[in-house]
């Protein structure tokens, strides 16, 4: 499992985790397309808030970014990855196991 170097050795976030929480901050810098992850996923700010350790809900907003393509690029050009490691990450936190990029 890849973790980030930048968190030291010790670190066992997966960067699957890293990328998807990068991306959701992405998603809240805008108010329209936070208001848009929260009516298209069901979710409520409090669920939001309390689901950020659940791989579930990280690779929902995976999904969610996927879904709207100019969203999935702008954002990971934003986050500096390649857009197919946001849709790597989604599928890796689906079923977790060794992540690659």
């Amino acid at each position: 499992m890849e973790t980030n170097p930048n968190l030291g050795p010790d670190s066992e976030i997966p960067d699957s985790e890293i990328i998807a929480l990068q991306a959701l901050g992405w998603v809240l810098q805008d108010q329209d397309r936070a208001e848009r992850l929260l009516a298209l996923t069901g979710l409520d700010p409090r669920e939001l808030r309390s689901g950020l350790e659940d791989p579930t809900m990280l690779a929902s907003l995976l999904g969610f970014l996927a879904n709207h393509e100019p969203d999935l690029v702008a954002c990971a050009e934003a986050i500096g990855v390649a857009p197919a490691k946001l849709a790597a990450a989604a599928q890796h936190l689906n079923s977790p196991g060794e992540f690659y990029e």
